[in-house]
Parts: C-alpha cells; structure tokens; sequence
C-alpha cells in the first residue's frame, strides 16, 4: 500500500480546514471512534490502489473523487459503512475488484450500497433522456432497498459539480441541467437541505454562468446595507425574547442567488423588486416555545396578513418543520422569520440523512423520517409499472416539488397534495381503490364535481359505488402521477381485455368467409400459428389482431390452410377468394377504447359505415359518404365490413353546422330549440361570417338518425335559422384537423 498513502497523502481535497484523506479523517474523528476511523483509512487505501493509474478531467488522481465524496458525508455525521461506500462507490464499475470481494474486506452493508450506486450506469440506451429516465428508475429501486445509496450518489453529484470545470461546456451545461431538475429536488424531498442548496448554486453557477455572476455582484453591492439594516432588527427581537425569558438565539439568513433567480422568473420581477433577499431565524429549545417567541416577535413587528405557515404542526412532506411569519419592517420592508427548535433546525440541514447520524439507538422522530421517506419512495416505485422510463421520470419530477395544498378527510386526517390537485387526486392519495371507484365527492359538506381544484384547509369526502370504474378522462385533469398512474394502469388493462375481445370477433369474421370459426380449427393448427408468429397464447394473438398490429384475413388463411380434411377451404385459402362474402361485424357503441367514430363525420346509428383498422387504435368507423375515406381506399387489406346492431344502446356525437342572423339572443335560442328535444349539448362554438350572418357549431349527442332529423327540424322552423347541416368532411386538411 506504498503507493496508495504517498498518493493520499499529496491529494487535494474538498475540505478547506486540509487536503485530501487527512480531511476525511479529520472530519471522521470528530465523532467516530478510532477503530472506524481507521477502517476508513484502510478503505481509503484500498480504494487508491484499486484505482491505480486513473485519472479525472481535471487531471488529478481519481481517488481525489470518492475521498472528497466521503468527506461530504462525514461533515453530515454519517455512518461508517455509508462512508466507506462512497470511498469505493467506483470500484465495481471502473476497476476489476467485484462486489465479492469488497462484501468479504467491508462487510454485507457497504458492498449492497456500492452495488446499488454501480448499477445506475451499467445499462446502454438508444439515447440520453432515456439512459438518464432508466438510471434513476435504478437509483430508486436500489433506494427502497437502503436509503443510503441516494446519499452516496448525491455527495457523489455534489463534488462532481464542484469540479465541474474540467468538463467540454454541452457537457457542463447537460450535467447542470439533470442536478437542477433531479438532484437537487431529490435533496430537498428527503430533506437534505445543505446539499440541495449547493447542488442548485452549483448547478446555477454552471448552467447561466453570465446570469450568476450579474445577480452575484448586484448582490455583493448590496450586501454591505442589507446587513446592518437585518443586524438592527435581529438586535431588536433579541431584547423582546430576553424581555419575556424566551431562550433563543437569532441568526441572519441569506437566500441564495438561485432562489431569487426563480422568484424573479416566477413572478417576472427585476432584482431591486425583490425585497425579501434576507430573513431572519430564531432557534429555540421546545415547540412550546416556539410559539411564545412567535409572539414576542409579532410584538417587535406586525405581521403581514395571510403569510403565517405553521409547518410545526402539519409538517411538510419531507418532514420539516418550522414557523414561517413574515412582518411589516421598517419602512414597511418585508422581513421573513422561521421560528424552530434545535432539532427542528437539524432535521431541516440534514433531513432523511440524520437517520444515519452515528450514535446509539434513534428517537421516535428520525424513524418517522426515515418511514415518510420510504413511503413517498414506495409510491414512486409503484408508478413505474403506469409507462415506460421516461414517462415514469416526468410523474417523479411533477412530484418533487412541493408546492403543497393541505386538505382534510372526513374523519380530521391530513393529507398533502400539489397545489392544482383536484377531487380525483385526493381519492387516489386516500388509497387506489376509492379513486378507481369514486362517483361523486363533498367538499366542505356540499357536493362538487369531480374536478374541483382543492384550496388548502377544506374537507373531502369522496362517495363511492361498487362496480364503479375510473373515468378515461380524469387523465386529463389530475396532477399527481400516483391519480395519472393507476388510471393509465387500469386503462391499460381495460384496452387489453377490450382488444382481447375485439380481436376474436374480427378473427371469427374472418374465418367466417371460409365457412368455419375458431371452434371448427384444429388446437394444433392454432399451436402452429402462434409458434411461427412468435406467441406464447391465444389472447395474445387476438390482442395483436384488436390491436391492429395483425391483420385477421391473413391469420385467418394461415390457420384454414392446415385444417386437415378441409380440402376447399385451402383450396379458397390459396386462391384467395372466399366463396360467400364477410358476415359484417356488429356494432353496437358499447366496445370501448378499442372502437373510435372519427369526428371528421361523426358517424350514428343509421348511417352507411365502413371501418378501418388502424394500428395501435383498434377500429375507426367512418361515413361512407365521408371525405376521408378516399385515403383508406388505397389500403384495401386494413378494411372491414361493419353494421350497426339493432337498437344501440349508447348516445352518439354529431356535429351540426347552423347559419343564423346576426341578432340578440340567437344562441341562446337555437340552444334552448336543441335541449327541448331532450339532447345534450356537449360543445358549442361560434364562427362569426359577416355582420349580417355567424355560424354556430353545435357537438349534440344523439341516439340515432331519427333523433337527428328531428333536431334538424326543430331547427330548420326557427325564423332566425337560414340554414341547418351536419358536419361531414369534404376537403383533407378539414380531416386531419377533426380526426383525433
């Protein structure tokens, strides 16, 4: 181990205090005792030799990396096991040492969290975004596992971008943007507060370089007023709290420039509009007194109306917890205080990561931080099975910042939800089933549609009905990805089941042109077909044929072919001319996802109809008479002969286009005409041709071609109508435009 503690001995490193492994170890003394302090040393050893001959960009030896890593770690007060695996957070991957062999020289512990971290990178993409959504889609799985391999790897992204000047600058500036939107919300949901205010400066500093260093030197020229001005008023409530023996101590806080930066940008504010740029902390002894000095400094100062958050006693999410107040300052400048105890400020630095202080045993509260964090990572866990990588990482980004509304069950139960969530949202965050099955809802006792955006403070029940199924269109109301999730997945399942069924009834049609059906073929043939299709079971073959992706007259003469004793049929099969035409399939409206009626012609029961099958969509049934039909003409394989069923039993839309006069309450007329003919109006909207005459378009749901004329009649008779017509596609771009 020559080499290894010449080469430690001369590494810079990320401590200001000393250089290299001596601030690891210097960190590491001033809580562990020796024995593991040195075991951090033997790792560190190990480490340096393992990586002999590897360099970074910057041209320093590549043990310098994980060291500086580890001693980030240490300054927190972790454990020993997390910082000997961010000193060997690399081996695994860069050096031939196997987790084997760190298991049998380190322990279980630490080669499970170098696993963990090791298996982000492993896996080769057909691009970046989806290498960056399938790694952190890793990281969570192995951070449900041991939470202790999200601290490695956001020390390891903290020193990565404190030397991050010796990347090419589309390097710099990809690694900046992955930290901001990533890495420093991961820091904050777990509550690591001190590293996710580096990691966005940082992140800043290495993104907007030019906007950093304008906002950092406006800054610095302010510096010097701002602070005697704060210095006088911390002055001031320390008199106040010794004035009603209040024990605290008062700290000045600055925010940091990334925090104004996305303040002017949300509330589009120049830098001298935003007053609040320092606050004040007062930090007790017990929650208790927390909320007397809350009144001791309200004596000092009024506070402004609406800007007091009690997160003392509905903590955030993440398990912070403070008073935040802000008062009318001299000269009626804004000044923000956060009032907490001593514990309160350490969970605040540290959050999730103080779970893993070393020393004996842990109070009740850093279990419960450690339970909220591995409740909000199982949820995570759970959503990825809603979407693909990249889907999954947009609903995580959605749910890490918290910008949280507070909100009531019935029974007094507090539950968070991103501000925009809706009733729906709230269901799902009471658990899957109620959401899957909710009909109706009350907010503050009164009953509201399904879509109200909830405000903070009010009280949800939710009414549900047995049988009930979510609604497709929640989808495009709710916000939080665990509501977005489950119903995609049941959607997913229900467009399954739907193509499943389609599938067998487009196969039976098919093998109705030779006289047989699905019952009439050989099992053996049916094992054959799916063998040279590449399946494993029947519903998947009619999945792929609902789906689109396999055509039904094709699998239908590849099944006919072999039938033995079936000699005319293979006879048909080969020529391919069935003797007797296609039985139509039957239409009904009640077939689901996997049925669509194009709105270029709004096809009703009643009407000539052909229908196409459309890869991915299942069928699409159009107007015979309809525009685009012509497109669908030059693939003849994708057609289908469908017919409507006798009596459907569903509503139909349609779209009918009425030229009225321009005159005073013609809308509201020819609506009035429309809903005493018992028809919904789902959708109106106004085209406004000439000062004399405008077009209504009115989307109406209807039972059939009968329920539309008499529509049409009813208002065809007003005086103020001059002509009434049904929408139907004519031209291409009218098509492409409506078909969706």
């Amino acid at each position: 181990m020559d080499y290894a503690q010449t080469l430690l001995g001369l590494l810079p490193g990320a401590s200001r205090r000393t250089p290299g492994l001596k601030g690891l170890l210097h960190a590491a003394e001033a809580y562990l005792p020796p024995d593991q302090v040195e075991r951090i040393r033997v790792a560190a050893e190990f480490g340096a030799e393992a990586h002999r001959g590897q360099k970074r960009k910057t041209g320093e030896p590549y043990i310098s990396h994980p060291v500086a890593a580890a001693e980030i770690l240490a300054e927190l007060r972790l454990d020993p096991d997390t910082i000997v695996a961010a000193i060997l957070h690399d081996v695994i991957e860069d050096t031939p040492i196997a987790k084997t062999e760190i298991a049998a020289k380190f322990g279980d512990n630490v080669a499970e969290i170098v696993d963990g971290v090791t298996k982000l990178d492993q896996i080769k993409f057909k691009n970046r975004e989806e290498a960056q959504a399938e790694s952190f889609r890793k990281m969570l799985l192995a951070m449900v596992r041991d939470l202790r391999v999200i601290l490695v790897k956001l020390a390891d992204r903290t020193h990565n971008m404190r030397t991050i000047g010796g990347m090419p600058p589309q390097r710099r500036r990809a690694i900046a943007r992955e930290t901001l939107d990533i890495y420093a919300p991961i820091a904050e949901r777990l509550g690591l507060y001190s590293l996710k205010i580096e990691l966005e400066e940082l992140g800043f500093r290495a993104l907007y370089p030019q906007r950093y260093r304008v906002l950092e030197r406006t800054l610095k020229r302010a510096r010097g007023n701002q602070k005697a001005f704060l210095s006088n008023i911390a002055e001031q409530i320390r008199t106040q709290l010794a004035r009603q023996d209040i024990p605290g101590r008062v700290e000045a806080r600055e925010k940091h420039l990334y925090s104004i930066y996305r303040k002017m940008l949300r509330k589009r504010m120049a830098l001298n509009e935003i007053v609040d740029v320092y606050g004040l902390r007062v930090i007790t002894d017990t929650p208790d007194t927390c909320y007397r000095a809350l009144g001791a400094v309200h004596a000092v100062y009024k506070p402004m109306p609406g800007r007091f958050k009690d997160y003392i006693a509905i903590p955030r999410i993440n398990g912070y917890q403070s008073l935040h107040t802000t008062l009318f300052g001299p000269n009626g400048v804004p000044i923000e205080v956060q009032i907490r105890t001593d514990d309160m400020h350490r969970i605040a630095e540290s959050g999730i990561a103080a779970h893993w202080k070393y020393k004996a045993g842990g109070s009740t509260d850093q279990r419960t931080e450690q339970e909220r964090a591995r409740e909000w990572l199982t949820n995570l866990v759970a959503m990825q099975e809603g979407g693909n990588s990249e889907e999954f990482l947009e609903s995580v980004k959605v749910d890490l910042f918290p910008d949280k509304v507070y909100v009531f069950t019935p029974k007094g139960q507090i539950l968070r939800l991103p501000r925009g969530a809706t009733v729906v949202d709230f269901a799902y965050a009471v658990h899957t089933g109620v959401g899957n099955r909710c009909v109706a809802a009350k907010v503050d006792r009164r009953l509201s549609p399904l879509r109200t955006v909830l405000r903070n403070g009010q009280t949800v029940e939710i009414v549900t009905a047995k049988g009930a199924t979510p609604n497709p269109a929640w989808v495009n109301f709710v916000v939080t990805a665990k509501a977005r999730t489950a119903i995609r997945q049941y959607l997913k399942g229900l467009r399954r089941s739907e193509a499943i069924d389609l599938g067998q009834r487009l196969l039976n049609q098919a093998l109705g042109d030779f006289k047989l059906s699905l019952k009439n073929i050989d099992e053996s043939a049916i094992t054959a077909a799916l063998g040279e299709l590449g399946m494993q079971e029947r519903d998947e073959l009619f999945e792929k044929i609902g789906l689109g992706e396999r055509l039904a007259p094709l699998v239908a003469r590849r099944l006919v072919s072999p039938v033995p004793g079936n000699a005319s049929a293979r006879a048909e099969a080969a020529a391919g001319a069935p003797t007797t035409p296609a039985v139509p399939l039957a239409i009904a409206g009640t077939e689901g996802l996997l049925v669509t009626y194009a709105r270029c012609c709004f096809p009703i029961p009643g009407d000539p109809i052909l229908a196409f099958l459309s890869a991915g969509r299942g069928i699409v049934v159009h107007r015979e008479v309809c525009a685009n039909v012509d497109d669908y003409r030059k693939h003849p394989e994708n057609w289908i002969s469908v017919t409507w069923e006798t009596n459907p039993s569903r509503m139909f839309g349609s779209e009918l286009h009425v030229e009225v006069r321009n005159q005073m309450g013609v809308l509201a007329a020819v609506a009035a005409a429309i809903a005493g003919t018992e028809t919904n109006i789902d959708h109106v909207e106004l085209e406004e041709r000439d000062t004399e005459t405008s077009v209504l378009v009115f989307e109406v749901k209807v039972r059939d071609r009968r329920h539309l004329a008499r529509i049409l009649r009813v208002i065809r008779r007003m005086p103020e109508v001059l002509t009434v017509k049904r929408t139907l596609a004519t031209r291409k771009e009218d098509v492409h435009k409506r078909d969706d």
